[in-house]
C-alpha cells in the first residue's frame, strides 16, 4: 500500500508539472495570450460526447478500389462557457491545443514504452525503437508518401501497420521453442533495424519530388495537428499504458532475473510477450502521428529512474507525465523559431547532451 501511496503522490506532482507546461506553452506564439485566458479557453475547449450517429463514407482499399464504409460520428458539447473572445478561443482551442495535447500524448507514450524496454532488457540504454518499431514505421510512411499507389490507405495507417509488422518480425525471429531470450531479441532488433534503415534510405533516394515530405516526416513533427489525430492516438496510448502499469510488479520482479522471477511465480514468457506487444502498439501509435522522435523514450525514463528509483509502480506513471512535458517543451521551442523546426531536431539537441552528462556523472550499468 505504501508503494502505491508514493506512486500516487509522485504522479500527482508530475501531473501538475505537465498541466503547467501545457498552459504556459499555449501562451507562446506569434500572438501572446495571458495564462489565465489560456486556462479559460482550454476549459472551454473541453467537450463531452453527447451524441452518436452512423454515416457512410467512401474509402479506397488496395486491390478493391473505392467502397462505401460506415463511419461513426460523435457529437461533442462543452459543459463550460467562459467569456473568452472568439479569436482567442480559436487560436487556443483549434490551433495550439491540438498540437500541444498531441505532443503530450506522444511524449507520454514514448516515455512509457522506453521505461518498459529499459526494464525488459535491464539496460538503461534501451529505447522504444530497439526492436525495430520506428524503422518499420519509417519504411511504411516513406513508401506511402513517395509511392502512394502501393500504400493507398494513408501515411498514419501505413506507419502504424509497418511499425507493428517490424516488431512482430523481430519477435518471431528471436523466439525458439516458445522462449524469447532477451539477448537474441536485442540482436534480431539491431539486424532488422539496420536492414529497414537501408530500405528507407533507398526509398528516399528514389522519392523524387516527395523527398522533402519524407525527410520532414523522418525528423519528427507535430505541426498541423488536429483534434482528430488526438482522438485516434490517445485511447491507444492510455489503454496501453494502463495495461503496462498493471504489470509493474512483474517488471520489478524481472529485474532480478528470469530464473528468480519464475521462482516467485511470474509466468516469464507470457509476461514478456505482453510487455513486448503492448509497448510496441503504444510506440507504433505515437510514431504513426508524429514521425521519428528520438531521445524522449531514452532520456526521460532514465532521468526519472534517478529521481524516483527503479520501482515501476512509481516509475511508469511519472515517466509518462514527464515524457509529455518534455516533448511539449521541445515542440514549443521548435515552433517558436522564425522557421519552424521539426521537433525531433530539438529533442536530439536537448536529449543527446543531457544523456552524455548522465553517462559521465551517474552509474548507468545496472537498473
Amino acid at each position: 500500500m505504501r508503494a502505491y501511496t508514493r506512486a500516487s503522490a509522485w504522479t500527482a506532482g508530475t501531473f501538475v508539472v505537465l498541466v503547467a507546461v501545457v498552459l504556459v506553452s499555449a501562451t507562446i506564439g506569434s500572438v501572446s495570450i495571458p495564462v489565465q485566458t489560456v486556462t479559460f479557453a482550454a476549459l472551454d475547449a473541453l467537450a463531452l460526447p453527447t451524441s452518436l450517429s452512423m454515416s457512410m463514407a467512401t474509402r479506397p482499399l488496395p486491390l478493391v478500389g473505392a467502397i462505401p464504409l460506415p463511419v461513426l460520428d460523435v457529437g461533442y458539447t462543452s459543459p463550460l462557457n467562459f467569456a473568452v473572445p472568439g479569436t482567442t478561443q480559436y487560436i487556443v482551442g483549434s490551433l495550439r491545443m491540438p498540437r500541444i495535447v498531441l505532443g503530450a500524448t506522444v511524449g507520454a507514450g514514448l516515455a512509457v514504452a522506453g521505461t518498459v524496454m529499459q526494464g525488459f532488457f535491464r539496460n538503461p540504454m534501451a529505447d522504444p525503437s530497439i526492436i525495430g518499431v520506428s524503422s518499420g514505421a519509417a519504411v511504411a510512411a516513406v513508401t506511402a508518401l513517395t509511392l502512394p499507389a502501393l500504400l493507398p490507405f494513408g501515411v498514419q495507417t501505413a506507419a502504424f501497420v509497418g511499425a507493428l509488422a517490424a516488431a512482430f518480425t523481430v519477435y518471431a525471429l528471436a523466439t525458439q521453442n516458445g522462449r524469447t531470450p532477451v539477448a537474441t531479441l536485442l540482436l534480431a532488433g539491431v539486424a532488422v533495424q539496420t536492414f529497414l534503415g537501408a530500405v528507407t534510405s533507398f526509398v528516399v533516394v528514389h522519392s523524387g519530388e516527395s523527398i522533402e515530405q519524407a525527410m520532414y516526416w523522418l525528423m519528427g513533427r507535430l505541426n498541423g495537428a488536429r483534434w482528430h489525430e488526438v482522438e485516434l492516438v490517445l485511447p491507444t496510448i492510455v489503454i496501453g499504458s494502463v495495461i503496462l502499469f498493471a504489470y509493474a510488479r512483474d517488471m520489478n520482479v524481472l529485474l532480478a532475473g528470469e530464473e528468480d522471477a519464475h521462482t516467485l511465480g511470474v509466468d516469464v514468457e507470457r509476461t514478456k510477450r505482453i510487455l513486448l506487444v503492448v509497448s510496441s502498439i503504444v510506440t507504433a501509435a505515437a510514431v504513426s502521428v508524429a514521425g521519428i522522435i528520438g531521445f524522449v523514450g531514452l532520456v526521460v525514463p532514465h532521468a526519472m529512474r534517478l529521481l524516483v528509483g527503479p520501482d515501476h509502480r512509481v516509475l511508469l506513471p511519472t515517466s509518462a507525465m514527464m515524457g509529455g512535458a518534455f516533448l511539449v517543451v521541445a515542440d514549443t521551442i521548435a515552433r517558436s523559431q522564425p522557421a519552424q523546426l521539426p521537433v525531433g531536431i530539438v529533442t536530439a539537441f536537448v536529449g543527446a547532451p543531457f544523456f552524455l552528462y548522465l553517462l559521465r556523472d551517474r552509474e548507468v550499468h545496472s537498473l
